[in-house]
């Protein structure tokens, strides 16, 4: 592991003992009043890519989602550990994902970290509603996901899925 690698998870495991569930108001009244964006620019590229990446995850499309996974991609997911192989994460998402679950994110709750010579940290709220059974509640649970910059592209490298 290289040092970056190290810092990258010093910060997230710091961020996972913060982990709690808040009510999708409770969310909204401490982004909008506490949180500022340290690179305005680097944030609304982040956003974007957000809504890019879900709006081809709640849609089923496989292409756009394998082009903004890195060939690195390590996905931690709070019940399932860890999976480092980009096509396993693809094949589980095309299996277990499509036409089932649809992702909504609270909104004014991204924030953008910049991460020098590297990408950014984004971390945020989001709800899954599970399609097949629409009376289920969803909790707005913490989301954390790395993006890396190769050449003016964006992609993600670490994602932190917590239920």
């Amino acid at each position: 592991m290289n040092n970056l690698d190290s810092k990258l998870l010093t910060i997230l495991s710091l961020l996972l003992i913060n982990q709690f569930s808040f009510s999708q108001n409770t969310i909204k009244e401490i982004y909008a009043s506490e949180y500022e964006p340290v690179d305005k620019e680097v944030y609304d590229i982040i956003v974007a890519k957000d809504k890019e990446y879900f709006d081809a995850y709640n849609t089923c499309d496989m292409q756009k989602q394998e082009s903004l996974y890195s060939k690195n991609l390590e996905f931690f997911h709070d019940k399932g550990g860890l999976n480092s192989s980009k096509q396993e994460v693809l094949a589980s998402i095309e299996r277990n994902i499509c036409g089932k679950v649809t992702r909504t994110l609270i909104e004014g709750s991204i924030e953008v970290y910049p991460i020098k010579d590297y990408g950014a940290v984004e971390i945020g709220y989001h709800k899954f509603y599970n399609n097949q059974e629409p009376n289920t509640e969803s909790k707005p649970v913490k989301f954390i996901m790395v993006w890396k910059n190769e050449e003016d592209k964006w992609l993600i490298t670490k994602v932190i899925s917590l239920h």
